[in-house]
């Protein structure tokens, strides 16, 4: 069952990623740092304070960027397939590759992989529909919602990991109502 749950986190953590590329990592860091979680073996790196710090600061750019005419459309734009890899890498961190590394890595890939870059192909749409529809008008809005939704669904991970996967399908849900919506309204 554990293992289960550690795939359920991987996979929250992963959404989250599509959303906001470091915010995550950074959740993972900090709640690995304080010893409220912990990682597979050969991933204790990502509780270091090196990490952490390098994480945060992320965190901080990232939000920046966020709210920039132009940078922000740019960042999801180049976002794919980092999300690809940082989900990747969140749910291999979170399963551990003791038993079977192939097995382990290849379901990372599909599952927190594939669940990353949903997420951030979903946000980008949405993204790009705004600021083609509103010229970027609603783009703030749009990056509120992601980062409340980045934040919330890497917390709820690690807390309660069955919620997250009924999340992912409520923030699916909502964004794919938002992009319909906003496009609905300006074509």
């Amino acid at each position: 069952m554990d293992y289960i749950l550690a795939i359920f986190v991987g996979i929250g953590l992963s959404i989250s990623a599509g959303f906001r590329l470091f915010t995550p990592l950074f959740v993972l860091s900090l709640t690995t740092k304080l010893g409220w979680m912990e990682l597979g073996a050969g991933f204790e790196w990502l509780s270091s304070t090196p990490a952490l710090i390098g994480f945060g600061v992320a965190v901080v750019i990232e939000l920046v960027c966020n709210y920039i005419p132009v940078v922000d459309n740019f960042m999801k734009m180049i976002a794919a397939p980092f999300a690809l890899m940082a989900g990747t890498l969140l749910t291999v961190s979170v399963i551990g590759v003791d038993d079977s590394p192939f097995l382990s890595w290849a379901l990372a890939l599909i599952a927190g992989g594939g669940a990353a870059t949903s997420a951030q192909l979903t946000s980008t749409a949405v993204r790009g529909t705004s600021t083609v529809t509103t010229a970027g008008i609603v783009n703030p809005v749009v990056a509120i919602i992601e980062e409340i939704g980045a934040w919330m669904m890497s917390i709820v991970s690690i807390i309660f990991p069955i919620v997250a996967v009924i999340l992912v399908i409520v923030f699916m849900v909502i964004f794919i109502k938002m992009f319909s919506t906003i496009r609905a309204r300006f074509s």
